[in-house]
């Protein structure tokens, strides 16, 4: 069965219901073809025949095989109305909001099914790391997940995870949003002292995008060298190409062929809103994005083991693939992967959309010199000031849609600075121009420092990260 929130039909999305559907019937068929007991078909077309009544409640029409359910993609809540509904778009190809302040977070948490980070989580992960919380965790910038208190379970019990996280890499250069991620991997990977494999789907850009094979590889290669300059530990980290290590690896192409097994072409139609006419190519990448997932497609560092259980940190738009995942995991003998999820750090221009690669101006890019960034966060950076300064100074300003303040919640570590900026602003007492100057103050150093780390990344360090090989770690 699929991943139902709290295990109940009621709370799962049309969307959810559909796919649940979808497997509980290919469930019921192969009970049929291995002959298996009375009982136990009569029991799986039982709640076969449940998740259909559950779906007519919540859909108002009955289910129909090849007629999935509305905006699926988004994997749209039936108890929101039709403008709400259009508000929030998330896929893993397109996020949009009508809303200045960005994705209504909570919603999309009821949405997916995912379970929120609350303050008893990160006081967790702060008892069995000895560490003070990263400031993605503190500020909820990382705001939900799944099963993460299964991995803090394994760890404190001296019980092996591993770390998978990854990048699709689109065009040469990587901007400030693309380091989310790894940027909050690199901690994780630091205070639990974890292995940690990062997938460059070049494959997929190459089945998305106009790109040659040769152009997406590259791409990988050039988006490694950024990866490689968070300062990952060469010793425990492995970055892999799919182009490159599929073919040479069989524990990954076999778990690649399980998973595509156990996933009908409904049921990807239904998570991702894939149309008859899109590649073959497209219809089969999520089983490979899933892979990763399961500690035996890299036998050279796990040996064996399909035991070992596996976190992926990743923005939100990315948990349809991990869905899918979970859903697959225990009908092909696995654990299931745990999450943490990230918001989206937002365009210059405002938070109705993540930053573009496409749109140079949309972005801060980690090839952008201090005078580039400089101009683009003073021209481009939308504010949350009054129109004018007299205004400003009575009114105040609005932290909630104001990007340069958005900004510095994901780039300034200091708590205490970051509130007293919140109520300069809020209160008129700091202008636009201030808090942009501010922003421009963090963020030129960061990328200097950043440009001046890519710049020892050789070639030769790119291929010995990207070697297949054992890692070292201190599992039992």
């Amino acid at each position: 069965m699929a991943d139902m929130p709290n295990g109940e039909q009621g709370c799962a999305s049309p969307l959810e219901l559909f796919n649940n559907i979808a497997a509980q019937g290919e469930l019921v068929r192969s009970l049929k073809a291995g002959k298996a007991s009375k009982d136990e078909i009569d029991s799986a077309v039982k709640m076969l025949l449940s998740l259909k009544m559950s779906y007519k409640a919540t859909v108002g029409e009955d289910y129909k095989a090849d007629c999935p359910p509305g905006n699926l993609a988004s994997g749209s809540d039936s108890g929101m109305d039709a403008a709400e509904a259009e508000e929030d778009f998330v896929d893993p190809w397109t996020v949009q909001t009508s809303s200045a302040k960005g994705i209504d977070y909570d919603k999309l948490i009821v949405r997916f099914g995912s379970s929120k980070i609350d303050k008893e989580l990160v006081n967790r992960i702060e008892r069995a790391t000895g560490q003070k919380p990263h400031r993605f965790l503190r500020r909820g910038i990382f705001f939900s997940h799944r099963d993460v208190n299964q991995i803090l379970d394994a760890y404190e019990n001296k019980k092996p995870f591993y770390l998978y996280t990854g990048r699709g890499p689109s065009s040469e250069a990587m901007h400030v949003g693309h380091l989310i991620p790894f940027i909050f991997t690199k901690w994780l990977q630091d205070v639990f002292n974890v292995p940690l494999v990062i997938q460059m789907t070049d494959d997929e850009k190459y089945l998305w995008k106009d790109l040659t094979l040769d152009q997406a590889y590259g791409y990988a290669v050039e988006n490694a060298k950024d990866i490689i300059a968070c300062g990952f530990d060469i010793n425990k980290t492995f970055i892999f190409s799919d182009l490159d290590y599929m073919g040479m690896s069989p524990g990954f192409y076999k778990n690649v062929v399980k998973i595509q097994k156990h996933v009908t072409f409904n049921q990807v139609k239904g998570i991702f809103g894939f149309t008859d006419s899109d590649s073959i190519g497209k219809i089969s990448f999520p089983a490979i994005q899933a892979a990763p997932s399961f500690s035996n497609s890299f036998p050279q560092i796990f040996r064996d083991r399909a035991d070992i259980q596996c976190l992926i940190p990743c923005a939100i738009d990315q948990d349809p693939y991990f869905r899918m995942t979970r859903d697959v995991a225990p009908r092909i003998g696995y654990p299931k992967p745990a999450l943490l999820h990230s918001t989206f750090f937002p365009a210059l221009q405002g938070a109705q959309t993540k930053m573009s690669a496409s749109d140079p101006n949309s972005s801060i890019f980690l090839t952008d010199t201090a005078k580039q960034i400089k101009n683009k966060v003073n021209k481009h950076a939308f504010s949350g000031g009054r129109d004018t300064v007299e205004e400003h100074r009575q009114f105040g300003g609005n932290c909630d849609v104001d990007v340069s303040f958005m900004y510095l919640t994901f780039f300034l570590e200091d708590d205490d600075k970051l509130e007293q900026i919140r109520k300069d602003y809020t209160s008129g007492d700091m202008l636009t121009g201030e808090l942009k100057k501010t922003l421009i103050e963090v963020l030129q150093p960061l990328i200097a420092e950043h440009q001046a780390r890519r710049k020892e990344v050789t070639d030769e360090i790119v291929k010995e990260f990207m070697t297949p090989r054992k890692l070292s770690y201190d599992f039992q």
